[in-house]
């Protein structure tokens, strides 16, 4: 089970640290350790979903349909790209 307590988590007996106390250990780790973490992070988020996968497959089948049938206009990357300069 997992509570918490004076601002620590506790699972088990153990003391878990906080997303926050991670941080802070976190910003003081080397670039090239920054980046090794930071991609074992994505890593743990990027897993397959059937279900997902299924959903976009139909909504990108569905969105190339209409572009077809002239219900959906195309945008160039130059006016994608220059919302976010």
């Amino acid at each position: 089970m997992l509570y918490l307590q004076d601002h620590f988590y506790f699972k088990d007996g153990c003391i878990m640290s906080t997303a926050k106390d991670i941080l802070k250990e976190a910003i003081q780790l080397e670039p090239t350790e920054k980046v090794k973490l930071v991609d074992q992070l994505i890593t743990s988020l990027d897993k397959p979903d059937k279900d997902i996968d299924e959903l976009w497959a139909e909504e990108a089948e569905s969105r190339l349909d209409a572009y077809r049938q002239g219900k959906l206009k195309a945008v160039s990357l130059e006016e994608v790209l220059s919302k976010y300069k």
